[in-house]
C-alpha cells in the first residue's frame, strides 16, 4: 500500500478522532488509573481507540496493530506493516482540559516509520508527513531549526533528563528548558522549528514517538535514541531506549555531552 494512501487515511482518522475527543473534553469525562505506573486512561481514550480500530482494520486488514488502549499481541511482530496509534497522548493534559493533547497515528513497514500525523483537536493543528514527503502543519511545509551550540537552545525535556548524572562529568548544557505534555507535540514543535530540540531519557512507548519521529526526521531534524543510535519501531516490548530530536550539529553535541 502506498505511503500516500496510508498518510490520507491516518489524515481522515485524525480529524474524527478530533471530533470524539472534543466532546468528552472539559466535560468530566470518566477516568481511572491504569496501575503498574502506566498513567491515567478515560472513556475519550478508548472511545477513540475503538473508532481507529475498526475503521483501520476494515480498510487495511493486513496490518498489524499496536496501540496504547489495545492489550500487545505478539501476533504484530510477523506483520510486514502495522499501525502504532496512542489515540490521545497527552491524557493529564486532557484530563486537566488544557489544550496540549494529541492524537498521535502512524503506520511501520518492516521496523520503519513511513506515513504519520499528529492532531491537536483542541488547536486544530494537524501535522503530518509521508517517507516521501515533507513534514507539514495544516498543509503548509515546515522545517526544523538549524542551531548548532546549546548555548542557549531551547531544549523540550521533563526537569529528570537535566539531572548532572546523565551529562559528561556532570556538566549540564545551558539550554533553556521548556516542558510539553505530549511527546508526540514536543516532537512537531521540533519539526516546526518553534524549539530546537527533545529530550527524553527514560524508555518511551513507541505509540508516544512513532509519528512525531517521522515528522521531525522529514523536517531536517535527526532523530535517534538517547544513544544516537537510529530508531526501530515493532519491538517486542514494543519501547524505545529514548528519544532525542534536534537540528543535526545540535544532536550531536547534546549526544556528546550524554552519559552512555
Amino acid at each position: 500500500m502506498p505511503a500516500n494512501d496510508d498518510l490520507a487515511l491516518l489524515t481522515e482518522a485524525a480529524r474524527e478522532a478530533g471530533r470524539i475527543a472534543l466532546t468528552f473534553w472539559r466535560q468530566s469525562p470518566e477516568t481511572w488509573d491504569k496501575g503498574d505506573g502506566a498513567g491515567p486512561v478515560t472513556e475519550a481514550d478508548l472511545a477513540v481507540n475503538r473508532m481507529l480500530e475498526a475503521e483501520f482494520r476494515a480498510a487495511r486488514p493486513d496490518y498489524g496493530w499496536l496501540s496504547e488502549e489495545t492489550p500487545d499481541s505478539d501476533l504484530r511482530l510477523n506483520d510486514e506493516r502495522l499501525f502504532i496509534i496512542d489515540p490521545i497522548d497527552g491524557t493529564r493534559a486532557f484530563i486537566d482540559g488544557t489544550r496540549d493533547f494529541a492524537h498521535s497515528f502512524a503506520v511501520a513497514e518492516n521496523g520503519r516509520v513511513t506515513a504519520a500525523v499528529v492532531y491537536l483537536p483542541a488547536q486544530d493543528k494537524l501535522y503530518s508527513a509521508g517517507i516521501d514527503t515533507v513534514s507539514t502543519l495544516n498543509g503548509r511545509p515546515i522545517s526544523a531549526s538549524a542551531a548548532e551550540s546549546p548555548d542557549g537552545a531551547t531544549l523540550l525535556t521533563a526537569r529528570p533528563n537535566l539531572a548532572p548524572e546523565h551529562w559528561q562529568g556532570g556538566v549540564v548544557p545551558p539550554v533553556r528548558r521548556m516542558f510539553r505534555s505530549s511527546i508526540a507535540w514536543r516532537l512537531c514543535l521540533v519539526a516546526e522549528g518553534a524549539f530546537d530540540a527533545m529530550l527524553t531519557l527514560k524508555p518511551t512507548w513507541e505509540w508516544d514517538a512513532a509519528a512525531g519521529t517521522l515528522i521531525a526526521a522529514q523536517a531536517g531534524a535527526l532523530v535517534t535514541d538517547r544513544r544516537g543510535a537510529a530508531l526501530r519501531y515493532n519491538g517486542t516490548p514494543p519501547r524505545l531506549d529514548g528519544c532525542l530530536a534536534a537540528a543535526p550539529g545540535l544532536h550531536r553535541a547534546l549526544i556528546d555531552r550524554l552519559t552512555r
